[in-house]
Parts: C-alpha cells; structure tokens; sequence
C-alpha cells in the first residue's frame, strides 16, 4: 500500500470477550487482526509497530488514558483510520471522539451486521482516496 499501512485490523478494547468478538468478526470478513490491546500505551505502540490500516477503539480503557487519548496519537503517529466503539452517548464523552474525526462512531451493543457494514464503508473510502 502506497501509504504504508498494513492491511489489517488493530482492535482495542479491556473487555476480553469484547475483543474477541470483534476480532471474529474481523476475520469472518476475511481481514486480518494484527492484534488487540486493552490500554491506550499497548493500543499505540502496537499501532507503530503493525501500522494497521484500520483500528477500532473502545473510548475507555484500562490503566491511564483512554481511546480517544490512543486514537488521538495513532492518528498522528501512523494515520490509520478509527472506528470507535462506545457504550457512552454522553454528549462531553461523543464531542471528545469528534476531536479525532473519527471514521465512523458505533454504539454498543452493536446488532447484527453493523459492524462489518461500517468496516466495508470506511475501507472502501480509504481505498478510494
């Protein structure tokens, strides 16, 4: 890829079984997860390392800083695109995920095939840009 990214997914949640589910989700769409991490520091340095083209982001997480904190720096640092997952409509917490431009926001509990459809939006738009 002409931007150096890699074509895989960074998935980033402190809820084991959250994570999981996603990445499941990931791969029956046959993408691949360059791994998962449950804090803001894991979530960062593996996205310098994997330099992923897609990551989606929990916003709170565990140990300090939280997903907009992560996402605010791997947007800096590497560029990929997020996708973040919240359980919080919190008008102070949604303008908060807003500062990063955000790819596209999800609410939990996530239905059916929204997360793959949003998935197949976002990419198609990185690849057409």
């Amino acid at each position: 890829m002409s931007d150096g990214l890699q074509d895989c997914v960074l998935v980033v949640d402190d809820e084991f079984l959250i994570a999981e589910t996603l990445g499941i989700q990931i791969r029956d769409m046959g993408l691949t997860v360059c791994g998962t991490a449950s804090t803001a520091a894991d979530a960062i340095a593996m996205a310098k390392a994997q330099r992923p083209r897609l990551v989606l982001m929990d916003v709170r997480l565990k140990g300090v800083g939280d997903g907009v904190d992560a996402a605010l720096a791997i947007h800096e640092f590497v560029g990929s695109k997020v996708i973040f997952i919240t359980g919080s409509r919190e008008p102070a917490m949604v303008e908060r995920i807003n500062q990063d431009h955000p790819a596209a926001i999800l609410y939990k509990p996530l239905f059916g095939r929204q997360l793959q459809t949003v998935v197949r939006e976002v990419l198609a738009r990185v690849d057409r840009a």
